[in-house]
This record gives C-alpha cells, structure tokens and sequence, in this order.
C-alpha cells in the first residue's frame, strides 16, 4: 500500500475517532499520537482524573490553548513524535489534532506535503449541542482533505475505513 503514511484526524468527540484507528493494527502497523497527550499528563498530575465530560474538555482545551501561547508544547511534542515514527517501521501515524490553527502549526513543522487530513463525522455526534470549547466546538472550521463518515456499524465501518485509506 505505501512506505509511510501520516494522517492528521479531527473530529468531534465520539465520532469514533480511535475505535477506527485502531481497527487498522489488523493490518498495517500503526503509530497513534494526540496534540493533547502532553497536556494531560500535566492535568493528571494537578488533579483530573481522565474525566472526558464537558467540563474536563473545556478545562484541557484551555490549558492547551495556554501552553501553544506560553511554548507550543503540543506541536513540540508532535514534531519528536512524528520523528520517532519516520526512523521507526510503522506504516501510519494518526496525529490527533482538534484546533485549526494547530493543524496548520504541525503541517509546518512536518513539510506540508508530508500528511494529509481527514475529518471523521457522525451525524449522532455532529447533530450534537456544543460542547462549550473551541476545541470540540469549531472541527468543522477547516478545509480537510478528505473526511469519512464513520455511520455504519463498527465491523463495516472499520472494514470501510481501511478500504477508504487504501484508496487515498
């Protein structure tokens, strides 16, 4: 299929994000990294305890916002992620990447030409109220390469996954 694939994947909570990429360790080796990873192990250490509620996403996607102001952690930790995934022997790397502005930030510290982006949608969760932070709120205010409707039931959608990055 391909050397090396990197995809930058957005979507609002409980699209299925994970459960897809995942889905793909059947077949490809796969390397699955977030923008907020670092931000939560700083969260942990002060008192969340892995609650995804609206109140802890809106707490995270501040104290992200925070540190992408103060030293831009998240693309830091991204970069030297990305890094480890090109010298090692996984095929795919998904980056988890909510704000546009981030998108944009990582595909510059990657080369551009190196990652494509995919939104996953639902329409349960996309038919949703806001969840009260820019980060879950505002997915849908960037121009992805491709998206994917993840609406099946998880066997097929997986199935179709796979085939729909085959095809990329």
């Amino acid at each position: 299929m391909f050397n090396k694939l990197i995809v930058v994947i957005n979507g609002k909570g409980g699209t299925g994000k994970d459960t897809l990429c995942n889905s793909m360790e059947e077949k490809y080796k796969i390397m699955n990294i977030s923008a907020i990873e670092p931000i939560k192990d700083i969260a942990r250490q002060h008192g969340w305890n892995g609650e995804k509620d609206d109140k802890s996403r809106r707490f995270l996607a501040e104290l992200k916002r925070a540190f992408v102001n103060y030293n831009d952690l998240p693309t830091a930790y991204l970069k030297n992620k990305t890094d480890e995934f090109m010298e090692g022997d996984a095929e795919i790397l998904f980056v988890h990447i909510r704000e546009a502005d981030q998108i944009e930030q990582y595909k510059q510290a990657i080369s551009p030409n190196k990652c494509i982006t995919l939104l996953v949608k639902r329409d349960a969760v996309d038919n949703r109220p806001l969840y009260g932070n820019s980060a879950d709120d505002d997915v849908n205010n960037y121009e992805y390469d491709f998206s994917f409707e993840n609406n099946l039931p998880i066997a097929e959608s997986t199935a179709e996954f796979c085939r729909f990055l085959e095809n990329i």
